[in-house]
């Protein structure tokens, strides 16, 4: 076969089509040579064509073939040293995946054969592999980067006007009898109008969704019939997962996945990708030569100082990506630069963030990372999450990330979960969670947006295994129930599992009820995980990883009618008022601060304000805010103050009943019940009771009533 070969140019990075031909660049400080690998088919077990690459511009290896067209398959030999003493673990006998592929076909076909040493060799990673991986490894696929996005724009929805609901691509639509069966876990379902329709109703403003880059199934996990179906097992940063699209693998995921993200911008609804920079799926010095690990070992990877033939591993998985420097750090970015202005995504949620803020090993809010963060025209300007934690020394980092980012609130998480379940907690952390978390955020200037809150996410129970399991059933994981938190601040209402008894069943709905109504009533920004609204179990599974089925996938024929029903008109409600979703703190300083507060006010059930004393008792189970509609002190976007309505909220985690009585004259002379947690009522339709001031109300056992000021 005939090609015409050109030097090409070092920039951009990946496989790039111009029209006429195709530019390939690749970056290796350390190898000493590079293949370019040309395949027919994706079933091929030998190239058709090997092109050796001798341009070099630094360490950017690079060629451009005129005569090649989107569709076109390949993959990359790496020479070098194979030495992994000093972490150098090159092997041109194992075909590698384009760190820059947009595209992958195929997946990893587990062999002996995708590892760089002999399996079985008393030297082990220390050996050297000379069998070909080429039939077992996936290729990189070249694209057309055009398309027409019909003026698509990213949404940039306001924080405080989010509301964010975690899915899975595939579990969403797998099981929804409405969409049609042939794209059900697919891109395409959750561009379908059944989607788009439902996400509307409900109110959600954006989907966070869990990782579709191209990841790796752990061979472990294959030779138990299981599957990594969480996906947090990157491979390919550039590149959408073929297995979520209807069409194909050889770009036509590409096209798919704009066509939803297209479709759910027409319905006002924002993307946000959960990403995984921490690591990738190469595992340690035992795992696989499938990318970087063949590429560029000692530069892509975090090695240990002491003897670079092993890994620094802070996130559990074997490996860690060498944020540090400035290459990785271009795949970082340039990653994150293609998914918001060539996919159009709204935003990320990062993995394990605190791997990434790393600078020698403490968690640094001055690292490089953060650094090219904040400088980045695009970047900066789109949502940041950060699961601000990792597994290594130190890594808890709630709190710790600086301005610009928001972050998953750990902490809200578990005191709203010890609160409802009537661990002994104190109150003031409950008042410091339910209004943003100003401890954690207010003193770098930012605002309660910073606080992304969760009762719920997909790592961990349910909402429903939440009320309905004190422990972990993780028997169909095949770790023998050792995998998955042991520690959930769940509560099983008295009886472990499902039942038929009516009063655990009533007193389970209610408190699920409890969690969504402080979750919505809560500052700073929800997140709903997709099912918790209907009711959805994994039955006590609390890491359903590896469960690609009906423990992960939702139910849609068994949905829960009245609980989608109540969180709908509660998403609604937040929605209506401002006051709920404040973009400054209260009074700008932190809670409880003082006497005469304008805008909030805490209260005992007696109708007195707490005094500092009361903050601190453990055994207290009850509390009362009072939230003022004319004590918000922004100003809309025309420049003209907010104003809302004044509610009077009343939490009882207490197991019986207390008689509340409501304050004084100066807060409100009637209130009208506007959500009411034992009977499951929200509504204000003018419908619930309505109460003088200085007279008690009812609070049931373990519920939350909700009072509108209707006269001052």
């Amino acid at each position: 076969m005939n090609i015409k070969i050109y030097p090409g140019n070092p920039f951009p990075l990946g496989a790039t089509w111009d029209g006429e031909g195709v530019n390939f660049a690749i970056y290796s400080e350390s190898a000493t040579g590079v293949t370019l690998c040309l395949f027919d088919s994706v079933d091929d077990e030998h190239e058709a064509l090997t092109i050796k690459m001798s341009e070099r511009t630094e360490y950017i290896w690079h060629v451009y073939l005129p005569d090649l067209k989107p569709g076109q398959l390949y993959g990359y030999r790496v020479h070098g040293p194979y030495e992994p003493q000093n972490g150098h673990r090159f092997n041109p006998n194992k075909l590698l995946i384009d760190p820059y592929a947009k595209s992958i076909a195929g997946n990893v076909i587990w062999n002996d054969a995708l590892f760089g040493y002999e399996i079985g060799s008393e030297e082990e990673d220390l050996s050297f592999s000379k069998t070909d991986s080429a039939p077992y490894a996936p290729k990189s696929v070249v694209i057309d980067p055009n398309y027409d996005w019909e003026g698509d724009k990213l949404l940039r929805t306001p924080l405080y006007k989010s509301i964010i609901y975690e899915t899975h691509v595939k579990g969403f639509t797998k099981q929804h009898p409405d969409i049609p069966e042939e794209i059900r876990g697919t891109y395409a379902a959750l561009g379908h109008p059944v989607t788009i329709n439902y996400l509307k109703e409900l109110g959600v403003t954006a989907i966070e969704l869990m990782p579709v880059h191209y990841f790796l199934t752990d061979r472990y996990l294959e030779d138990k019939d299981l599957t990594n179906y969480w996906g947090y097992n990157t491979l390919a940063y550039l590149a959408p997962d073929h297995r979520f699209s209807s069409r194909g693998m050889l770009g036509e995921q590409v096209f798919e996945f704009k066509d939803m993200v297209k479709a759910l911008h027409r319905a006002g609804i924002e993307v946000i990708l959960d990403v995984v920079y921490n690591h990738t799926g190469e595992g340690n010095q035992m795992g696989p030569t499938l990318s970087l690990k063949g590429v560029d070992n000692a530069l892509y990877y975090r090695l240990s100082g002491e003897d670079k033939r092993y890994y620094m591993d802070y996130t559990g998985t074997g490996n860690t990506l060498n944020a540090r420097l400035p290459s990785v750090l271009r795949l970082i970015m340039d990653s994150l630069r293609y998914w918001v202005l060539e996919m159009h995504v709204d935003g990320f949620r990062f993995d394990l963030a605190s791997t990434l803020a790393r600078e020698l090993h403490e968690v640094n809010r001055l690292s490089s990372f953060f650094d090219v963060i904040h400088q980045d025209p695009v970047i900066s300007q789109v949502k940041l999450i950060a699961e601000p934690w990792d597994v290594g020394e130190g890594g808890y980092q709630v709190g710790n990330f600086p301005p610009g980012w928001s972050e998953w609130n750990g902490k809200y998480r578990d005191c709203m979960r010890d609160f409802w379940r009537g661990a002994d907690s104190v109150l003031g952390e409950f008042a410091e969670r339910f209004t943003g978390s100003s401890d954690l955020y207010q003193g770098d200037s930012r605002r309660p947006t910073a606080s992304i809150n969760f009762i719920t996410a997909h790592d961990g129970f349910t909402l429903h295994d939440l009320v309905s399991y004190n422990d972990k059933h993780n028997d169909a994981n095949g770790e023998d129930n050792n995998d998955g938190e042991s520690h959930n601040r769940s509560w099983n209402c008295s009886i472990e599992g499902e039942t038929e008894d009516p009063l655990v069943n009533k007193l389970r709905h209610k408190q699920k009820r409890n969690f969504l109504t402080t979750l919505f009533l809560s500052q700073g920004v929800p997140m709903l995980v997709a099912g918790d609204e209907i009711g959805r179990t994994q039955n006590g599974n609390n890491n359903a990883y590896c469960q690609d089925n009906e423990v992960s996938w939702l139910n849609w024929q068994g949905a829960d009618g009245e609980l989608l029903e109540f969180t709908k008109k509660l998403i609604q409600f937040r929605n209506s008022h401002p006051v709920f979703c404040r973009r400054r703190w209260f009074q700008g300083v932190r809670i409880h601060g003082g006497n005469g507060v304008e805008d909030i006010a805490w209260f005992l059930p007696d109708g007195n304000e707490m005094a500092e004393e009361h903050w601190n008792q453990g055994y207290a189970k009850t509390v009362a805010v009072y939230m003022n509609g004319l004590g918000i002190r922004s100003l809309s976007d025309k420049g003209e103050r907010i104003k809302d309505d004044t509610f009077y909220a009343i939490f009882n985690a207490h197991y019986g009943s207390l008689q509340y009585k409501l304050p004084g004259k100066k807060y409100g002379t009637e209130w009208t019940k506007i959500i009411d947690t034992h009977e499951s009522f929200i509504s204000e339709d003018g419908s619930g009771e309505v109460y003088q001031f200085g007279k008690e109300i009812k609070v049931r056992s373990r519920s939350i009533v909700l009072l509108k000021q209707t006269k001052a």
